[in-house]
């Protein structure tokens, strides 16, 4: 177990490295996180990355993000049940306390990035792209 908040808790996934889990069920429409935006970077520095140094940044309104905890444990799945709205992951479909947030990192991956897909779903695209 790793960070917990009132709404979700890190921990290890079987998609990937750690994940974010629900702790109580969500409604389709609710907020399950709300980034924390603070932590930016200029175009100039992201163009320089490695598609492995971008795992943690999104791009979303414009801004490159350097995601904080927990956002930055929420997994890629083909098949998600949030999409990023307004630098908050919005519910989907309903999810039950102790299914994994996942999200489509092809809506907030920086430009030009792509990465292999471990989401296990039937609709798997097996790589990520921007």
């Amino acid at each position: 177990m790793y960070m917990k908040s009132n709404n979700v808790i890190v921990k290890n996934s079987h998609i990937e490295g750690k994940g974010v889990f629900a702790l109580r069920d969500f409604k389709e429409g609710e907020i399950v996180l709300n980034w924390d935006t603070s932590h930016n970077l200029p175009k100039e520095i992201v163009d320089k990355m490695s598609n492995e140094e971008k795992k943690y940044i999104s791009f979303l309104n414009g801004k490159y993000v350097i995601m904080q905890e927990p956002e930055k444990y929420v997994n890629h799945s083909c098949e998600p049940n949030t999409t990023a709205k307004n630098f908050c992951d919005v519910v989907l479909r309903d999810i039950k306390k102790g299914e994994e947030i996942t999200g489509d990192y092809t809506e907030e991956l920086p430009p030009g990035t792509y990465m292999k897909c471990n989401c296990g779903s039937k609709k798997c695209k097996k790589i990520i792209r921007s």
